[in-house]
């Protein structure tokens, strides 16, 4: 690949999910999920927003589909609501949530777009939270395993491409290990670390659970995967030394998730650690774990920065500087090196064969500006400055076969409700009404010459 240009059989897509952007949440038999209790309740969500009507993709999906194909999107990355498919999380099934998706995903097909679907981004029934507590009891991982059964089932012919979980700590650290402070997810639990770890590996398991239950039902073979929020570690100085200490400290950082999944164990330093706290398993649980998967997605924003030390783990993790620029959020700081090296570390510590940036992007304080248009440049800045990073990857040779912008509209942002703006689109809350970044613009043209522009 010559500097800065794109292959031609290389991804381009945005992505959303489902609690963010459908609204519709008590339309067509859809059951209720722990976001719409926890966003009804006051005090969650800066002021006191919700996610009732989102920004009604539920509605407006043909609209949102034309804006995906101006842009050119090779492929759309969206997840299902598990309770409009289960509206108790498992038993009864809701034909209308099934038909629903079943034009959702004809229409992208109709358009030209690839559906890949996340079976779970978080919106978790309320009613497994109510019975056992979630993902805090294994009785998750069985329901969680009928849920891929049926998604295989009703949409394999039509989509080949599923990733099981995004984003393992947000819905399992943020929800039982923060309790009733800002910014925790529900149900804003605080519970020992032994729950606290064994509900991680509750979550890994309804993982390799569901990888299983996809190829087991699958109407085609299929491409699994998963989108994970690594702890992208980066040396702080390119030399061999701290490229070392990095790539371990890559390793050992995402022990209870990634790369229990990508080695079917939990090494050794993580069982160490959690001592007397460490979760409860089985060497058959692991192996399913570490089912093999056909592609690693990563959602990636920032870098952990890493210098060797003479510390026993051989790594030190520097601090952030109190000026290091972030975008728009405390955790969204200045890092754009982790496109670069969570693919890199990824191939050469697991051997990755093919690997996704499953999420990419910044919130800006966008606004239409004298002539209705929105000039959000950080954005632009920003991406093509990770895009170069990408173009650095592909001219080295690692496998990195796609790219997806999050997002592909503003939407609800979780606790901070419509306060934050991620998308390619912009949306007027009150009006509903879409209108076209320069970003967008901006995308539309990379993606139309296959080069950074």
């Amino acid at each position: 690949m010559t500097p800065r240009t794109f292959p031609q059989d290389f991804l381009f897509g945005a992505a959303t999910a489902a609690y963010q952007v459908e609204g519709a949440w008590n339309e067509d038999g859809k059951g209720v999920s722990v976001w719409d209790v926890f966003s009804h309740q006051p005090g969650n969500i800066l002021n006191d927003y919700n996610g009732d009507i989102g920004v009604d993709h539920y509605h407006r999906y043909k609209e949102d589909i034309a804006f995906m194909k101006w842009l050119g999107l090779d492929a759309y990355r969206f997840s299902l609501s598990w309770t409009r498919l289960f509206p108790e999380g498992r038993g009864a099934v809701n034909q209308k949530g099934i038909d629903y998706y079943h034009r959702f995903i004809d229409e992208l097909l109709k358009n030209g777009i690839e559906p890949w679907i996340t079976l779970f981004h978080w919106d978790l029934p309320q009613a497994l939270e109510d019975e056992y507590g979630g993902w805090r009891n294994r009785k998750i991982v069985v329901d969680f395993s009928a849920y891929a059964e049926l998604v295989a089932r009703e949409y394999s012919d039509k989509v080949s491409h599923f990733f099981t979980i995004n984003e393992f700590l947000c819905f399992i650290d943020k929800c039982y290990g923060m309790g009733k402070v800002f910014d925790a997810f529900p149900p804003a639990a605080c519970v020992s670390r032994k729950e606290l770890n064994q509900a991680r590996h509750h979550a890994v398991l309804a993982h390799g659970m569901a990888v299983e239950a996809l190829r087991a039902n699958a109407k085609q073979p299929l491409q699994i995967g998963l989108a994970e929020n690594v702890v992208t570690c980066v040396p702080l100085i390119e030399t061999e030394e701290h490229i070392d200490a990095a790539r371990k400290a890559f390793r050992q950082m995402n022990a209870p998730y990634m790369t229990a999944v990508m080695e079917g164990c939990y090494i050794d330093a993580y069982l160490e650690k959690e001592g007397a706290d460490a979760p409860s398993f089985t060497d058959d649980e692991m192996n399913v774990v570490g089912a093999p998967l056909d592609f690693v997605g990563n959602n990636l924003y920032f870098s952990v920065y890493i210098e060797k030390s003479d510390t026993p783990c051989g790594y030190r993790e520097v601090p952030l500087s109190r000026s290091h620029p972030r975008f728009g959020m405390s955790w969204l700081s200045f890092g754009q090196s982790s496109l670069y090296w969570a693919p890199r570390f990824s191939q050469e510590l697991w051997d990755v064969k093919n690997f996704y940036i499953t999420e990419n992007g910044c919130a800006s304080d966008d606004f239409p500006s004298y002539d209705g248009k929105i000039y959000d440049t950080e954005r632009i800045a920003l991406l093509r400055g990770n895009l170069e990073h990408v173009s650095r990857v592909l001219a080295e040779g690692y496998p990195l076969k796609g790219y997806f912008a999050w997002s592909l509209l503003d939407n609800f942002e979780w606790c901070y409700g419509y306060s934050r703006r991620f998308g390619l689109a912009y949306v007027n809350f009150s009006t509903l009404e879409r209108t076209p970044k320069m970003s967008a613009h901006w995308y539309r043209q990379v993606i139309r010459e296959r080069r950074i522009v």
